[in-house]
């Protein structure tokens, strides 16, 4: 299985400015070959292969030295890397590949000849850049690495994505199952009765900030400006730093619940549908649930672990957990946000609702896992009204956990 893991290096003024001529040349490459082959595939009717695109680099070099400057095997590696683009659209898994611009995140490929010197903390890469200063926070697997990515962002920082492949070690895990219902008011409730949510105090403090330095930006009209682009630079780092915040959460409790449960039970949701309530656009955006399935199900496999996903039409908060019979209150319409717990007349028990809900996802979950199905029971009632369908750390991981009514096992 092959994993990449991201390290943060620290080139020289020196590696900054040839790690900049390279992303400018394969970007303009890379802008270069897509036009090339539209213009041949609308000529034609058959665009460009991997091939082809090699044969034209030579001349292109002749004609335009300064591409040469860039290691050659980077160069090749963007006619590779838009091959597959157009391998991934024309076989449906992605849309059609777009230009690159000089504005926002760049990066460059290294297939081989790169170094890893973990006992003097750098990365030799090959050609002009050189041996370049990083921090290995975790220890490397023990695997053979394939390519190195580096990349900048927006906020000026530069990163190493290293891709190993590797094999995976099953972990035994701490419990049998476990289900997880997604919300806004707790980011994950587990059918445990533990709650996590999103450092929203410091998130908090930091989309503030964002809107002062958004509102600074948009008064400096003058776009070649050196303010503007000092404002700009100071708006990407705040954005940066809040989605590193975030993606910093999902990454310790998607390990914490993968590492911890055999079975891990969620519903299949269609983030892009519940979007378009304008009301709940923003709340949900930020919540980042669709990037938490995928987390989830990669590292469950990862340590050899089944992921499980239910109908989203299955009604989990409608049905009492005890007696699986609906909930009268909630089946009747009256589903509104601020009702948390709700008293069943079947088993005459108050539930939580959002615990309730986690356990009717476990106990479906395990119903489909059993059953080698992925047809979820009882959702002939909440089918939606169109016929649209759409296909479906090296560190501990311990978020901040809300209102936990079961001791959580943590991984070691």
């Amino acid at each position: 299985m092959y994993r990449a893991l991201l390290v943060r290096i620290y080139p020289t003024e020196e590696q900054e400015s040839h790690l900049a001529q390279c992303f400018g040349n394969t970007r303009w490459l890379w802008n270069y070959m897509l036009n090339a082959t539209t213009s041949a595939y609308k000529e034609t009717g058959k665009g460009l292969s991997k091939a082809a695109m090699d044969k034209l680099l030579p001349g292109l070099k002749k004609e335009y030295e300064w591409l040469g400057l860039a290691y050659s095997q980077v160069l090749q590696r963007v006619t590779f890397n838009l091959s597959s683009a157009f391998v991934n659209f024309f076989e449906g898994r992605a849309k059609y590949p777009n230009f690159k611009s000089k504005h926002g995140k760049q990066s460059i490929q290294y297939p081989q000849n790169v170094k890893l010197i973990l006992q003097d903390s750098v990365i030799k890469f090959p050609g002009n850049l050189g041996m370049m200063k990083t921090v290995f926070h975790f220890l490397l697997p023990d695997a053979k690495f394939t390519t190195v990515t580096i990349s900048r962002n927006a906020d000026g920082m530069y990163y190493a994505s290293i891709l190993f492949n590797q094999t995976d070690t099953p972990v035994v895990a701490v419990r049998d199952a476990i289900g997880v219902d997604l919300g806004l008011k707790n980011f994950a409730i587990t059918s445990e009765g533990s709650k996590y949510d999103l450092p929203k105090n410091k998130l908090a403090k930091l989309e503030k900030n964002r809107k002062r330095k958004q509102r600074k930006l948009a008064k400096k009209t003058d776009k070649t400006s050196n303010k503007r682009r000092k404002a700009k630079r100071l708006l990407a780092r705040v954005t940066s730093k809040i989605a590193r915040i975030r993606v910093d959460f999902l990454h310790k409790l998607s390990r914490k619940i993968a590492y911890e449960n055999q079975v891990i039970c969620v519903e299949d949701l269609a983030v892009k549908n519940m979007v378009k309530n304008p009301s709940l656009a923003k709340a949900i955006s930020d919540q980042g649930w669709g990037i938490f399935l995928t987390m989830l199900k990669y590292k469950a496999e990862k340590f050899g672990h089944t992921y499980q996903e239910i109908g989203r039409f299955f009604p989990s908060s409608q049905l009492c957990s005890e007696t699986l019979l609906p909930i009268p209150m909630l089946q009747n319409g009256y589903d509104a946000l601020g009702v948390r717990f709700v008293d069943c007349p079947h088993c005459k028990k108050q539930h939580d609702r959002d615990i309730n809900a986690a356990i009717n996802i476990k106990n479906e979950g395990l119903r489909l896992w059993a059953l080698g199905t992925s047809a979820s029971a009882l959702g002939g009632d909440v089918r939606p009204k169109s016929s649209g369908r759409k296909k479906s750390m090296k560190t501990e991981a311990i978020p901040n956990e809300l209102g936990s009514l079961h001791y959580t096992a943590r991984s070691v």
